[in-house]
């Protein structure tokens, strides 16, 4: 039966669970396992149209959506990390670092950038989980602390989308110190009232949830983006008892007043615009 075939009868095999067949012409979602052409997909923004699934994008996709236009100025654009511990696992940090640098594209798990959206100038930082689970090293918190520095000379809004598994632990407590580093960042940042915007999407872990992810003067979510510290499998084993229906999604934690707000991705730069003119007053 030729491919074609198979998805139009909507038949399931362990190939087509992929997500895309191997011509890369059509997306299956995750979620419901609705069929569309990736072309669809990606003009939805890589949402699900029967079932809303928002599926995992980066920085690249991200900025174009957000900046008008897609211009930007990109910032420490060259900024790559190095491994001050030597560390090696299966295999050495450096040249796992190097595989996600040519695998990705990408220098390190975030990207920052200046620019307008909707004729609002906005720094944004925005997370690649693409790039070794979207870790927090030392480079990214360099990174982003310097963004909002950028955001501080410039008395433009912060903006930081984030995508992480945690804190990368190759970098052990170099990686650790990060999370102090932007929470200083960002405290003097509100200290000269310049608005920050963080943005949870899926999913938002570890020492991101520790620091900037959960700092901002509004905070964001993706719909069912899974948001929080530990995973729950450890959480429901280090208490001891079965988790309630939805713990750490993100309806869940707007439910209980982590999460001022969702809004979907398509009507996410709208939002945004018309948060920061509420700001400007």
């Amino acid at each position: 039966m030729s491919w074609f075939k198979r998805i139009k009868e909507g038949i399931t095999t362990s190939t087509h669970e992929k997500k895309e067949t191997p011509d890369g012409l059509w997306n299956q979602c995750p979620k419901c396992k609705h069929i569309i052409t990736s072309a669809e997909h990606k003009a939805n923004l890589y949402c699900c149209p029967n079932c809303n699934y928002h599926s995992r994008i980066g920085s690249k996709e991200y900025f174009r959506l957000l900046f008008d236009n897609n211009k930007f100025l990109e910032l420490d654009s060259n900024m790559s990390s190095s491994d001050p511990l030597s560390f090696k696992d299966k295999k050495k940090y450096s040249d796992r670092v190097k595989s996600m640098q040519k695998k990705t594209g990408l220098k390190d798990a975030v990207r920052t950038g200046y620019g307008n959206l909707k004729g609002n100038k906005v720094v944004i930082a925005c997370m690649d989980f693409s790039f070794i689970g979207g870790s927090m090293g030392s480079v990214v918190g360099e990174k982003i602390s310097r963004a909002i520095d950028y955001a501080r000379k410039n008395k433009s809004p912060m903006i930081i989308i984030s995508k992480s598994g945690g804190a990368r632990m190759m970098e052990a407590g170099i990686s650790l110190m990060q999370l102090a580093k932007t929470s200083a960042k960002l405290a003097l940042l509100a200290k000269e009232k310049i608005p920050y915007i963080s943005i949870c999407t899926d999913p938002t872990f570890g020492g991101a949830t520790a620091s900037f992810s959960m700092l901002g003067d509004i905070n964001i979510a993706e719909p069912k983006a899974l948001i929080g510290f530990a995973g729950p499998k450890v959480v429901k084993e280090t208490i001891g008892k079965d988790l309630p229906n939805g713990f750490q999604t993100a309806e869940f934690l707007k439910d209980h007043g982590f999460i001022d707000t969702i809004i979907e991705r398509k009507q996410l730069k709208e939002k945004l615009a018309q948060i920061l003119r509420i700001i400007k007053g």
